[in-house]
């Protein structure tokens, strides 16, 4: 994964995505989140604990934390990324879902 400070997406951020990343940074401190456009919300959770799980298990590990936000923010949420530390070197489906995080594409709204 790409620097936080040379990522395109970095400046995307917003009071929402900031909220969900204090949110969900309390149980995965390797959290970020950011407003792809206005109606979307791109969040990348990477843990350890994902490590062997499906993608099903991961998000049922993350859910009951993304609860906790306001409804519109959760609404928003259309985007949620789960993975463990390297998975993106042996996995096309993952690397090819973080390089769409880390470099969005141009979004039509």
């Amino acid at each position: 994964m790409s620097s936080k400070t040379t990522s395109r997406w970095h400046r995307m951020r917003t009071r929402e995505s900031r909220d969900v990343e204090r949110v969900l940074r309390a149980e995965f401190p390797e959290t970020d989140a950011y407003r792809y456009n206005s109606a979307s919300i791109r969040v990348r959770v990477v843990d350890e604990r994902f490590k062997g799980k499906d993608p099903e298990d991961r998000d049922a590990m993350v859910e009951p934390l993304l609860r906790k936000l306001p409804e519109q923010i959760q609404s928003d949420i259309m985007n949620l990324i789960t993975l463990y530390p390297g998975e993106t070197d042996k996995s096309l489906k993952a690397r090819l879902a973080d390089t769409e995080f880390e470099d969005p594409s141009p979004s039509r709204l």
